[in-house]
């Protein structure tokens, strides 16, 4: 059995990584690969600092494709060998006419729900625009979908089951950028990073719209450090480069915005 206790010691997401534990004691007494529901980036991060002090199992996350947000984990002994394509994920194309009638992420995801089915078992739902969009699944998920999801706002749709390799993934914008400041304050990195006022962004973090390597970070004095990935709610990210001090003991700072 693992320790329980200290893997639960101070983390945000209880009760996810009480879920985690139990299916890995499941991995080490059956010795089979065991995978999680879909999970959102902090829980995974939780999941995978938690794990990483043990010897006796491994965790593999994957979400159908690189840059996916929400990643199944796969679980097992550490002697097994272990990759993503036991990860067991499946996708679907939702196609429509929604020329006159936009959908959007939330319109398709609500439909999908309305079906009766639960967020966990759903991975990222990529848009397409006028022909509808692509979601990301558990397999077991396929043909009820296909069966029960019909409607996408007023868009009669059709649902059939598509290969990962026919995702439509858009590469992300990038842009880089060079700030000097006074300090590493979140508040002064990420509002140069996102352009707009350091009052703003106090405002999105004292809000809990900020998270630093997918934890909530509510304190504007919060110091980053190179490396960190500085997300934003509805702005998209930022990752925080290299960093030298000037002559006059100011920091400059290399960033990379994500869009």
């Amino acid at each position: 059995m693992l320790p329980r206790e200290d893997l639960l010691k101070g983390v945000e997401n209880r009760d996810t990584l009480a879920r985690i534990i139990d299916q890995a004691d499941q991995a080490i007494k059956t010795w089979e690969v065991v995978a999680t529901d879909f999970l959102s980036p902090p829980e995974i991060v939780e999941a995978q600092q938690a794990f990483s002090r043990l010897t006796e199992v491994q965790l593999v996350a994957w979400g159908g494709y690189p840059q996916a947000e929400r990643q199944r984990l796969a679980i097992a002994r550490a002697e097994l060998p272990l990759d993503t394509s036991q990860v067991e994920i499946a996708a679907l194309d939702i196609a429509g006419n929604f020329l006159f009638d936009t959908a959007t992420h939330r319109d398709f995801l609500g439909s999908m729900l309305g079906c009766g089915i639960v967020r966990e078992k759903t991975g990222d739902l990529i848009v397409l625009g006028e022909r509808g969009a692509q979601a990301i699944v558990v397999p077991e998920l396929l043909e009820y979908l296909e069966m029960h999801l019909k409607q996408v706002r007023s868009v009669p749709v059709t649902v059939r089951r598509i290969e990962l390799s026919e995702l439509k993934i858009r590469e992300p914008k990038k842009k880089e950028l060079t700030t000097t400041e006074a300090s590493m304050r979140l508040d002064a990195i990420a509002s140069a990073g996102f352009g707009m006022s350091r009052s703003k962004m106090v405002e999105y973090i004292e809000g809990g719209d900020v998270r630093v390597n997918w934890k909530e970070i509510s304190q504007p004095s919060y110091q980053v450090k190179s490396g960190d990935l500085i997300a934003v709610r509805g702005k998209g990210r930022l990752e925080v480069g290299e960093v030298a001090v000037t002559k006059k003991e100011r920091f400059r700072i290399q960033l990379t915005r994500y869009m």
